[in-house]
């Protein structure tokens, strides 16, 4: 019962311009085991921010929220299984190589013969299934291919309800909307687009309890990625 979400402008600005929509979608959506974040900082490689601690205990959340960017990328934890609370499963995922961030919400199916595989070659720390796409996109990564077609890709390897996230090095911002239960929505908050989930309503509630002021208001359908341009604005794919 994660949530999460990805935000982009053309003009920079201080992470905790999006703070009240983390701490809404936090308490709205029942997470609050732990949260993270990943943007693009002022040398133009990601950087992250990892906790157990939820969003609103995090002491760190100050601090973090006074860098300035572009692009970022936000995930709200609440495990299907708390048995996988603990620092290795908290997301986002960075790859290794510094070409993305990673997060996922809902569950990947399919994910215990690939476990076994990771596992014996030494890549697997944790307990969750998003770890195990995070290993499976880091060997499909390929320069220069879509990332909403490695997205899609990735959900019909794995199967199951994903939402699943992406920041790029180059400050691409993409959000997958594959978890029924879970819809994605873009929308602006002022100069920056945004593509969230809904807090598990099958409506629009996240616009009255997590983002009042949001304009320009779009439901992603159903296996297909939003994509937001160095605008902000919602790209579908």
């Amino acid at each position: 019962m994660c949530e999460q979400f990805i935000a982009r402008a053309a003009e920079p600005f201080r992470l905790d311009a999006l703070w009240e929509l983390a701490e809404r979608l936090e308490r709205f959506g029942i997470a609050g085991f732990g949260w993270g974040a990943a943007w693009i900082d002022d040398d133009g490689r990601i950087s992250s921010h990892r906790d157990v601690a939820a969003f609103r205990d995090d002491p760190e959340r100050e601090a973090v929220g006074r860098h300035e960017t572009t692009s970022a990328l936000v995930h709200l934890r609440r495990p299907s299984r708390l048995s996988t609370l603990g620092p290795p499963d908290t997301q986002p995922f960075d790859d290794p190589a510094g070409r993305y961030s990673f997060s996922h919400n809902g569950d990947l199916l399919l994910h215990r013969e690939w476990r076994s595989r990771y596992r014996a070659q030494g890549r697997i720390r944790g307990r969750a299934d998003t770890e195990v796409g995070a290993r499976w996109l880091e060997d499909e990564w390929r320069d220069g291919e879509s990332v909403p077609h490695l997205l899609g890709a990735l959900h019909d390897t794995f199967g199951g309800q994903a939402n699943l996230a992406v920041l790029t090095a180059a400050g691409g911002t993409h959000h997958y909307a594959g978890n029924r239960e879970n819809p994605v929505f873009t929308f602006r908050l002022g100069g920056i687009g945004v593509a969230a989930t809904a807090l598990y309503s099958l409506d629009r509630s996240v616009f009255r309890y997590a983002a009042a002021g949001a304009t320009e208001r779009r439901l992603v359908p159903i296996r297909t990625t939003a994509s937001l341009d160095p605008e902000g604005r919602a790209v579908a794919s």
